[in-house]
């Protein structure tokens, strides 16, 4: 409520939280990928070949995503 009586469009406040979560997500998968594969974190429970390739992948596609939404919004 207090949104509106300052004059910020709620609406537009949730798209663009959703945007800077979207450009930050690359970033925090590609630490937890490092993080993961980092013996000396995770003692014998690293990531397998499998959790990698499907990590790395998803890292990629939401980068990918990224690029596309700055290509779009600019």
């Amino acid at each position: 409520m207090a949104l509106n009586f300052i004059g910020i469009n709620p609406i537009r406040a949730l798209v663009w939280t959703a945007m800077i979560n979207g450009c930050l997500a690359p970033v925090l998968l590609c630490l937890i990928m490092l993080i993961s594969n980092e013996p000396a974190v995770m003692g014998k429970r690293v990531n397998g070949t499998a959790m990698n390739w499907l990590g790395w992948i998803t890292t990629g596609v939401m980068t990918a995503a990224v690029i596309g939404l700055i290509a779009t919004t600019v």
